[in-house]
């Protein structure tokens, strides 16, 4: 078995033998690394007759029953005769060899002979705040769902909370709420609060539903998870208890059908088997891995109630996020929420359980090596699989992206990288020792920008790390938001650039969940942290000099004089940061909660789990409190002169 074969399987399958790191160092993924990564997509390559089989495979799969298209332009992939019937009802005869053109986006169906094939038809480009304002620039701010201190007392945040903070910001003028995810994590094990590691991204976390009775104490400056969310489920089953029927829940479940049935019937069979800390359905009885198996369906029939309780939760759940979604919107928002897709899965959740076809298995989803890790990261989370999606015509991407869209009026994309390739590594192999996998970018991108003009609904997909080049570019030709983050905004001179030379085309951003807050920033919070782990930071130096280079972009595009503050008065930098962003020609401006009331933690430090609080910081009062300070309202007044409605 020669190299040059694993190789040329390794490329067919989508895996790039060579790739480069963020200095532009060229690397070559050894051979045991391409053979553990092709047998978990079911492509083994131990020897000359397995890659030969491996190959056969993919050729028989390459014929596919579901098309992308763009508007307007030729249909690549289709050269047959048959009968094209559109989603609006018209029909016509295909010619043999004739060049298919469509000019209604949709999901249309080619009939030929014994075959159909769904050709799905993007518009030329997703809508732009534009569309959606009426204005050329809008603004909106970012919130963790779980820091929000309602106006009634709360363990953490939950939608009652979100639809509070819309109301208000919606009342300043604010076009856009974009929230961390709300995926559906795991009830029974509280220690998974990560909202980035879901045990299915096609439901929600009850634990955001409100109780609507009784009450939480307000806690502290932390959110004790274990504590907290049992206090909330307590509170929820109490609810529960006082339910007796209701025609819309009936409705719901009816809807929802099998797989929200399916997701209920894991949350029971986690609550019943499951302990905190262990990998999820994995740890089960056997009897209980297979959810169509004899185990699954007697607990079913002995367990109606408990999965009449987590279907109630999901009710509950929903009715809260379209409330809030509504709210926001009857604020005068325009957008309204802004959704965040977590770019992976947790391998022992919901999905895997019950799906487990649509998923890689045995390759975990990271980082190579770069600036920021130089072993690089490995997430513990899994994705969807390339050649399931191309089987199974995208329901499972698509079935997702309609799940985030049903409430929200935009969508923002973890690692949006991912979309055309992901950093797969073998199941106990290090981060290092990953290799990229390609996959069908132009598939994803037209299928994301079809379902966002059938949801009118913007798309912000995070552009950071290491990317590809043209990557941006891709995005851009498609109206999909790139994200410029101010304080990787810089000069090849280490220099802050010109917001006004910052694309169009994005969501200018003063800080993301990963980051310290600006004013954490500038007193150096961020550098405390990494040298108390032993990572490599600036050096007291070097952040000096970064301030400096921040205040003079700040006294050329923001109006700041006079010296810069000192390191421990960090509030007219925050200032700046924010009228910088404001002024920028992104089209979108967010500004995230920490940075408007002037935080100094960041809610996530990347690569910690336990040395650092992450997705436990609570805001430090609600969001009325918040927004009748003087200070606060300075900053919102920034952005409305700067963007006004």
């Amino acid at each position: 078995m020669s190299d040059e074969a694993l190789s040329e399987l390794a490329t067919a399958a989508g895996l790039l033998p060579e790739w480069e790191d963020a200095d532009g160092v060229a690397h070559i993924v050894t051979p045991d690394t391409l053979r553990a990564a092709l047998a978990a997509l079911d492509l083994p390559a131990q020897t000359s007759d397995d890659i030969a089989e491996s190959r056969e495979r993919l050729r028989a799969e390459a014929d596919r029953d579901f098309i992308t298209g763009d508007v307007g332009k030729p249909v690549l992939g289709w050269r047959g005769r048959g009968r094209l019937r559109l989603e609006s009802g018209a029909a016509r005869d295909i010619a043999l060899g004739a060049a298919l053109i469509v000019n209604e986006p949709g999901y249309h169906r080619i009939e030929s002979g014994e075959r159909t094939v769904t050709l799905a038809i993007a518009p030329a480009a997703a809508p732009g705040v534009g569309a959606l304002t009426g204005r050329a620039r809008g603004w909106g701010l970012s919130a963790q769902l779980y820091a929000l201190r309602g106006s009634r007392p709360a363990g953490f945040g939950d939608f009652a909370a979100l639809a509070d903070l819309g109301r208000l910001a919606g009342a300043c003028g604010a076009d856009a709420l974009a929230i961390s995810p709300v995926h559906a994590l795991f009830l029974a094990d509280p220690t998974r609060f990560s909202p980035y590691s879901p045990s299915s991204r096609d439901f929600l976390n009850p634990l955001f539903a409100d109780p609507g009775i009784g009450d939480e104490a307000d806690g502290d400056a932390l959110i004790d998870w274990p504590t907290a969310s049992a206090a909330r489920i307590a509170r929820l089953r109490a609810a529960y208890d006082g339910f007796l029927a209701d025609p819309d829940f009936d409705r719901f479940v009816a809807e929802g059908g099998a797989p929200l049935f399916g997701h209920a019937a894991f949350e029971a069979l986690h609550g019943h088997f499951g302990r905190a800390g262990d990998k999820g359905w994995q740890d089960w009885p056997a009897a209980f891995h297979d959810p169509d198996g004899a185990g699954v369906a007697d607990f079913v029939a002995e367990h109606r109630d408990e999965i009449r309780f987590h279907l109630f939760l999901q009710w509950r759940a929903t009715r809260g996020l379209s409330e809030a979604q509504s709210t926001a919107r009857a604020a005068g928002m325009a957008i309204g929420l802004v959704a965040d897709l977590a770019v992976g899965i947790d391998p022992g959740g919901s999905h895997a359980w019950s799906r487990r076809g649509e998923l890689l298995h045995g390759l975990t989803l990271g980082a190579p090596p770069d600036g920021y890790s130089a072993a690089g990261q490995g997430w513990g989370i899994t994705g969807l699989s390339p050649t399931a999606l191309a089987r199974s015509g995208y329901e499972p991407f698509l079935r997702t992206l309609r799940t985030a869209l049903a409430h929200a009026g935009g969508l923002r994309v973890d690692h949006a990288l991912g979309l055309g390739r992901l950093w797969v590594i073998p199941e106990g192999a290090r981060p290092l020792d990953g290799v990229y996998l390609r996959q069908p970018l132009d598939d994803l991108l037209r299928l994301l920008v079809l379902e966002a003009h059938r949801a009118s609904a913007i798309v912000i997909g995070e552009d950071l790390g290491v990317v590809p080049a043209g990557f941006r570019d891709r995005l851009a030709e498609r109206h999909l938001l790139g994200m410029r983050v101010l304080p990787f905004e810089r000069t090849r001179g280490g220099g802050f650039t010109d917001p006004h030379g910052w694309s169009p085309v994005a969501a200018a951003m003063t800080s993301t969940h990963d980051m310290t807050p600006f004013a954490g920033w500038w007193r150096g919070v961020d550098i405390e942290w990494r040298e108390t782990l032993g990572a490599e930071a600036d050096t007291p130096e070097q952040r000096q000099a970064d301030r400096m280079r921040f205040w003079a972009r700040a006294t050329d595009s923001a109006g700041a004089s006079g010296p810069a503050p000192a390191t421990d008065a960090p509030a007219d930098a925050v200032d700046a940061a924010i009228a910088l962003v404001a002024r920028s020609d992104c089209e979108l401006a967010l500004v995230a909660l920490e940075d408007l009331v002037g935080l100094e933690q960041a809610p996530n430090l990347p690569g910690t789990i336990d040395e650092h609080p992450n997705w436990r910081r609570r805001l430090p009062a609600s969001p009325d409190t918040l927004f009748a300070d003087a200070t606060v309202a300075a900053r919102i007044a920034t952005l409305t002169k700067e963007r006004p409605a």
